[in-house]
């Protein structure tokens, strides 16, 4: 039986950022329209938070049952290495995903945003058949794109529109700028994960792009947020304290580039998740000012 600090381990407490740093924008867009509104903030910050580690139990569930997860580089695996049992990691996926919805409804239903409910619906389908069902789409290289749309696009939107019923530049700039870091965090996953995959027959973006594509689409993605920071600050000069948040990307960015590969990139996760943190935080607070 897993103990406690395993269950911890295979939730991916290092994917956190890619739950809280998208609300963390979203709040400040939100504030940036005069629209702010902590327990909206509060109770969308839940959501994301028990949407993550349920995607995270339910890719943990659907990859140890299918024996991707047998010989793996990386975190803990519950089913992979027979830790837990696959029902019981079943369960706590569906109880987290469960709790996501519920307090998703309470949100929905406060607000009066009702429509809210089928992209709510979306992000649940959405965690369960990245590696779930029978044609999972994270096995056919669409991994990125799904993290993109649902903790960058929709994550920051959504926790804007419930509190402001609208939409601006600058929250679509947080969006596409999350949204991009973030999938760059799945990226160095998957980067590091290619050899497994490619055996285990999962054919990830990375496995499909290969290792120097791989490489390439990481050093992009970790770019585009800082465009849109300097494209911000055009109208909010305030808004580049946000570069700041570069600093973190130096050590992973050099990783990336000279090579890294297995246990040497397990650091450039963890530090990109951070950076996307620090850049929300920064990126919000000079919101609330502008």
């Amino acid at each position: 039986m897993a103990t406690v600090a395993e269950w911890i381990e295979g939730a991916r407490p290092r994917t956190l950022p890619n739950a809280i740093a998208p609300v963390l924008a979203g709040a400040g867009a939100a504030a940036q329209l005069g629209a702010f509104s902590w327990w909206q903030s509060l109770l969308a910050l839940l959501v994301a938070l028990a949407l993550i580690v349920g995607v995270n139990y339910a890719n943990d569930y659907s990859d140890g049952v299918r024996g991707t997860d047998t010989d793996r580089v990386g975190p803990m695996r519950l089913v992979g290495s027979g830790a837990a049992r696959p029902k019981a990691v079943l369960a706590a996926a569906l109880t987290s995903l469960g709790i996501a919805g519920v307090l998703g409804l309470v949100l929905v239903a406060l607000t009066g945003t009702w429509w809210l409910l089928a992209l709510g619906a979306l992000c649940i389908g959405g965690a369960w058949f990245y590696t779930g069902g029978r044609r999972p789409y994270g096995y056919a290289g669409l991994g990125e794109l799904a993290v993109f749309v649902f903790f960058g696009l929709a994550a920051v939107l959504g926790t804007v529109y419930v509190q402001a019923k609208t939409v601006s530049w600058e929250a679509l700039g947080c969006a596409v700028a999350v949204g991009s870091l973030s999938t760059a965090v799945l990226s160095a996953n998957n980067l590091r994960d290619i050899p497994t995959d490619r055996g285990a027959g999962k054919r990830t973006l990375a496995v499909l792009l290969g290792d120097a594509g791989t490489r390439a689409l990481y050093l992009a993605l970790v770019t585009v947020p800082f465009v849109i920071t300097v494209a911000m600050g055009l109208g909010h000069p305030v808004t580049l304290i946000g570069l700041a948040a570069a600093l973190l990307l130096v050590k992973p960015v050099r990783t990336v580039v000279s090579g890294g590969e297995g246990l040497g990139l397990i650091h450039v996760l963890r530090d990109t998740g951070l950076a996307m943190l620090a850049w929300s935080a920064l990126t919000a607070l000079a919101l609330v000012l502008a």
